[in-house]
């Protein structure tokens, strides 16, 4: 034996002759980074344009107020508004209505509301809407010049019947004596 072989370091790779080595050599194909070229984002952002002119004027429409929409709403606010004077307040409050003038207010509020808290304590019915009825607990106000509707600090209230009228549109707001809420629905009910 060669002494030598003794201390011979082996190794377990392979000869270099031997390895492969790793390919460097990437194909077009694969580098090429997948995005939009300008004109299909102008094309998109034309199309979102189009879309977006023909659905705005009746998103803006639906959020618009007008009409009975606008009068049933003020109607719920402002009975709204006075029974929670009434329970906040601890103190009977009333809505006054004037039918002959289309107009109603929380009694004592000054002007239509408190721009800060977006509360309504006073309004006119829209051009075209009227009083059709007004009862308040069984007896028909709708002929009268004023009308009182009182909120108490428990959460009750007068009883109430009201309709709107406006070309071909009815409807019944009836404020629930026990609760003190407003509940709109259609005259037939």
């Amino acid at each position: 034996m060669n002494p030598c072989d003794q201390w011979r370091v082996t190794s377990d790779k392979k000869p270099s002759a031997l390895r492969t080595a790793p390919s460097r050599h990437v194909s077009r194909i694969t580098r090429h980074a997948s995005a939009f070229t300008l004109i299909e984002v102008m094309i998109v952002v034309a199309i979102m344009g189009l879309i977006a002119a023909m659905g705005v004027p009746s998103m803006l429409q639906s959020f618009r107020k007008e009409g009975m929409r606008k009068a049933v709403s003020d109607v719920m606010d402002v009975c709204g508004e006075a029974r929670t004077r009434a329970i906040l307040q601890n103190q009977k409050t009333a809505v006054v209505f004037h039918p002959q003038e289309r107009r109603f207010e929380v009694e004592g509020a000054a002007g239509g509301g408190n721009a800060s808290s977006g509360r309504v304590t006073s309004a006119t019915l829209p051009t075209g809407v009227e009083f059709a009825m007004l009862d308040i607990s069984l007896q028909d106000y709708g002929g009268s010049e004023w009308a009182r509707v009182f909120f108490y600090p428990d959460g009750t209230s007068d009883e109430m019947t009201l309709v709107l009228h406006s070309s071909d549109d009815w409807r019944k707001i009836t404020l629930e004596f026990s609760t003190g809420l407003t509940i709109v629905s259609d005259v037939n009910r």
